[in-house]
Order: structure tokens, then C-alpha cells, then sequence
């Protein structure tokens, strides 16, 4: 049978989806993605962890619709009003901002954050990792003693110094978290590749004539992204953190642009006579957190049981 045909049996998508004889290669994936997605909505942690973060998904995108304020447009005359006071659903900061809004836009820059840092810090870990451990030698010498250099800092003093060096915003604030969150993904990749490199295939491959970047590309990486990928899920708390750190020490999204640290920052002063200022977008961080938590776990649970189970 060819690899384009794909006859769907009477039974309808699900019966095609639940086959246990695929008729190609495509729908054989597929069927590994269902029964994977099966898994993964079975746990309920797993589905909160799926609703915290389309939530969080359709806040950032529908904002202007959801947001009851601008999220700049400042009334001292209602500054410090208390939640559910004068229509304002979470209060009002020290310049009479909304903070229901502010959190609103502020979840556009958490959710800035962890797409561009998702986008980059592991693709360039999985090749640090995978070139290193199918290489071997000096270059798996050069490359994991680099990266052992970057593990030995904690990963926001790290991006406290990069930031530093290039200066305060939200694009270096990602750069800097993008640089310093690498590291993990590399040797999760070299310790993926180093079991699988011995490989009857991967020694099949090379007497086909399979050069070394083929084998990394088509042969090895696809068999890291797994782990690669339940480590991102992972580490989005961490980065949302990191992010959440520098904005409160200055160093992230600079005023006016509402971000969670940043309001944290500011509300401080207020905390014990103001608890509302700085309380809910540190509610928010931890909602936010948690469900990528919730995910990542459910994920390892689904894509790599044995690890589960260690």
C-alpha cells in the first residue's frame, strides 16, 4: 500500500485513529498521537494543567476584550481602591491603574517569554547535545565543559549579569533568559544520544551511507524530542520566575508596560496595609506556574513511562 493512500475504515476517524493495522506511516503517527493525547486526558491534573495554560493563551489574545481598563490609564482619584470597589474586580495600584487589566496585558509578556525562550533554548540544546554525543572526543570534551561552565552558575544570577552587560528591557530580559537556559536541555540530549548512537539502526544508517549531520538530524534528534520536550514543559515555571525576577528588580519590561514582577515591585510598599497591589499578580505567577507544572508532570507520565516510574 502506498504511503499516500489512506482508506478510513467504516467506523468513522475514530475507528481509523484506533486501527491496529495502520495502512501508512502517517497514520500510524497519528494513531500514536491519540492514544497519547487518550492518556493525557485521562489524568485530571493533566487537563487542569491544559486549562490554566489556554486560559492563559486566550487572555493574552482576546485582552482588549477582556480587560475592563486600559491598562496604562492612571486615576489617583481612585488610587488603592480595594478589590470589588468601585467596579474595579482586583483593586487599583498606587496611580489608580486596574490591576485586572494589568494582569490581563501582563500575561501578552509572560506569554512573549515563554514562546520565544520554548523557541530557542532547547533547539540549541538539542544540538549542543546530539553534535556532542555522537561526535564524541574533544568536540563532546569542548562542548559539555562549556556547558558544565554555565551549570555552575545559578541560572538567575547568570541572567542578572547578561542582563547587566546589555542592558535593562524585555528583549534583552529573553535574550538573557534564552542564554542561561540551555544548558539542562543539552545534556538531557547528550545522555538520549549516548544511549541510542550504538544503535542497530543508527549502524544500518551508516552503512547506507548515511552521513554523521543525516544521522543526527533524522536519527537522533527525533528520538531526544521526547525528553526535550517534557523538560520544556518543566521549565516554563522556571522561566516565568526568572522573567518575573527581573522585572522586579528593574532589569525586565520597563514602566509603563504592566508585567507580573514589575507590579510585584511596586506593590511591595503596599503589602501590609495595601495587600492586593502585590498579592495578585503574585497569584497569578503562581496559578500560571502551576499549570505548567500540572502539564509537565502528566507529559513525562505519557511520553517517557520508564522515566515516570524512576
Amino acid at each position: 500500500m502506498s504511503e499516500t493512500a489512506n482508506p478510513k475504515p467504516a467506523g468513522g476517524l475514530k475507528a481509523w485513529l484506533t486501527s491496529d493495522t495502520p495502512g501508512s506511516r502517517w497514520q500510524a503517527r497519528a494513531i500514536n498521537l491519540w492514544f497519547a493525547w487518550s492518556d493525557l486526558v485521562r489524568n485530571p491534573l493533566a487537563v487542569v494543567g491544559l486549562v490554566i495554560i489556554t486560559l492563559l493563551i486566550l487572555m493574552a489574545v482576546f485582552a482588549p476584550l477582556i480587560a475592563s481598563d486600559p491598562p496604562n490609564q492612571q486615576n489617583l482619584a481612585n488610587r488603592l481602591m480595594a478589590p470589588g470597589v468601585g467596579g474595579h474586580l482586583l483593586g487599583t495600584d498606587e496611580l489608580g491603574r486596574d490591576i485586572w487589566s494589568r494582569i490581563v496585558y501582563g500575561s501578552r509578556v509572560t506569554l512573549q517569554v515563554v514562546a520565544l525562550v520554548a523557541l530557542t533554548a532547547p533547539v540549541f540544546g538539542l544540538v549542543v547535545g546530539t553534535v556532542a554525543g555522537t561526535i564524541g572526543g574533544w568536540t563532546d570534551r569542548v562542548l559539555m565543559r562549556i556547558t558544565d561552565i554555565f551549570l555552575a552558575f545559578p541560572r538567575l544570577i547568570l541572567a542578572l549579569a547578561f542582563v547587566a552587560a546589555l542592558g535593562p528591557g524585555i528583549v534583552n530580559a529573553i535574550f538573557a533568559i534564552a542564554l542561561t537556559a540551555w544548558p539542562p536541555y543539552a545534556r538531557v540530549a547528550r545522555a538520549e544520544t549516548l544511549s541510542v548512537r550504538r544503535a542497530d539502526y543508527i549502524a544500518a544508517a551508516r552503512l547506507q551511507g548515511a552521513g554523521t549531520l543525516r544521522i543526527i538530524t533524522g536519527h537522533i534528534m527525533p528520538m531526544c524530542l521526547s525528553s526535550v520536550i517534557i523538560r520544556v514543559t518543566l521549565d516554563m515555571a522556571g522561566i516565568i520566575l526568572t522573567a518575573a525576577g527581573l522585572g522586579f528588580l528593574g532589569l525586565g519590561a520597563q514602566p509603563p508596560l504592566a508585567e507580573w514582577g514589575a507590579m510585584i515591585s511596586t506593590g511591595r510598599q503596599y503589602l501590609l496595609s495595601n495587600w492586593w497591589v502585590a498579592t495578585m499578580p503574585g497569584l497569578a505567577i503562581l496559578i500560571v506556574s502551576l499549570g505548567f507544572n500540572l502539564l509537565g508532570d502528566s507529559l513525562r507520565d505519557v511520553l517517557d513511562p520508564r522515566g515516570a516510574q524512576r
